[in-house]
């Protein structure tokens, strides 16, 4: 790997935003189930660019960015954050028509909120892994290590800050990516079947949750 694993700059945003939506189905392009991805990046990336900055990595090749880290050291009060940041800023943002909101989107806003009413989120011991992590890398550098040093360089950060464990949210589907967890000492911790991605791909796929001790 070439690339050099470093902290997150302000003037990476815009790769991060392109990045995040360009993989958000598994690691293909976000209209596949959203028809706008600023929504996307909005509900899912923006909060830790505006509040968990502190612990985003990236992976920079000839000064542009191929991949990054988004992490929280307390998944418990990030969500509560989070929530509140959901209601504040893109429930606002999509009731004032700033979003486009079409079929795909209510497809998938009804598919996750019947996810949640079935119990097919994952659990996780916050006390033993009260951190996490989300990664993308763009295409073409899949595969050559990006990954591996971002979350070496996350893992780092984390046993200076003396945090007892972390933990990441992934799907069946995503295999490349499970190998590579399971690699670096992560175990599984919960496994839930994910009816919407199932009927979307065709096939059964779990929503996975692995977890890693770091002390």
């Amino acid at each position: 790997m070439d690339s050099i694993i470093r902290r997150y700059q302000p003037s990476d945003q815009l790769a991060v935003f392109a990045i995040s939506a360009d993989a958000a189905f598994f690691g293909g392009p976000v209209e596949a189930f959203l028809d706008d991805r600023v929504l996307y990046n909005d509900a899912f990336a923006r909060y830790y660019i505006d509040r968990e900055t502190a612990y985003i990595w990236v992976a920079d090749d000839s000064h542009k960015v191929c991949g990054f880290l988004l992490g929280c050291i307390d998944t418990a009060y990030q969500s509560r954050q989070w929530k509140q940041y959901i209601v504040s800023r893109v429930l606002v943002k999509a009731l004032s028509g700033r979003y486009q909101l079409g079929r795909r989107t209510a497809g998938f806003a009804i598919g996750m909120l019947v996810g949640l009413i079935r119990g097919e989120e994952p659990t996780v011991d916050l006390i033993v892994y009260p951190a996490h992590l989300q990664i993308d890398v763009k295409q073409g550098y899949r595969g050559m290590g990006v990954g591996r040093g971002l979350i070496a360089a996350y893992l780092e950060q984390l046993g200076q800050l003396e945090v007892c464990g972390v933990h990441l949210g992934t799907t069946s589907h995503n295999q490349i990516a499970c190998h590579l967890y399971k690699k670096m000492g992560f175990q599984l911790l919960d496994k839930r079947p994910n009816r919407y991605w199932s009927r979307m791909l065709g096939k059964t796929i779990y929503n996975l949750c692995f977890g890693l001790k770091l002390r």
